[in-house]
């Protein structure tokens, strides 16, 4: 059986990419399933709420990549993905108390972000796929073809949520700035 080591992939560094994309993995995981149960717009949390799910088991899938690879996972970045997540809820939205018209949107981009990073590892893997016979090509293909049908979901939900969010404030009247 050819490996990645035997040909010349050097485990540890794919260890380490691996354990990284499983940490923005988790913070993916709970960013996705956060928007789909705060979200106030039923429609948009019925939208992102499959893509939750989705992202849950792509996350699943990298962890069995990686227990086939024999990569070892490192607990300490799945445990920064969780924190770094929960800062991210943090952000001033302008607003302290309630959740600002501008959480959504700004969600909608980091599961983007996340969605295309995702993409990444999977091309990677497919290009490795060549080199080592426990990665499946099929498998990989398929996970490939969802983040793609994701970014779609995400660019419609983005696009639909930047009109609702910027046509509410274009409702409201504008401040004056003070002249200097």
């Amino acid at each position: 059986m050819h490996t990645l080591e035997t040909q010349g992939t050097r485990p540890d560094l794919l260890g380490i990419y691996l354990n990284d994309h499983l940490a923005g993995a988790t913070a993916g995981v709970e960013r996705a399933r956060y928007l789909a149960e705060s979200e106030q717009d039923s429609a948009l949390a019925a939208a992102v709420r499959p893509l939750a799910g989705e992202i849950a088991q792509d996350r699943a899938s990298l962890l069995e990549i990686m227990r086939r690879l024999d990569v070892p996972v490192r607990r300490y970045k799945v445990v920064v993905g969780h924190l770094a997540e929960k800062a991210g809820r943090l952000k001033s939205n302008g607003r302290l108390i309630r959740r600002s018209p501008l959480t959504p949107l700004v969600e909608l981009e980091l599961l983007r972000t996340g969605v295309t990073g995702k993409a990444a590892v999977w091309e990677v893997l497919r290009r490795l796929a060549a080199q080592d016979r426990r990665l499946d090509t099929g498998e990989l293909d398929g996970l490939l073809d969802r983040a793609h049908d994701q970014l779609r979901t995400l660019e419609r939900l983005h696009t639909q949520q930047s009109r609702q969010t910027f046509a509410a404030t274009a409702d409201r009247p504008h401040r004056q700035e003070a002249p200097e």
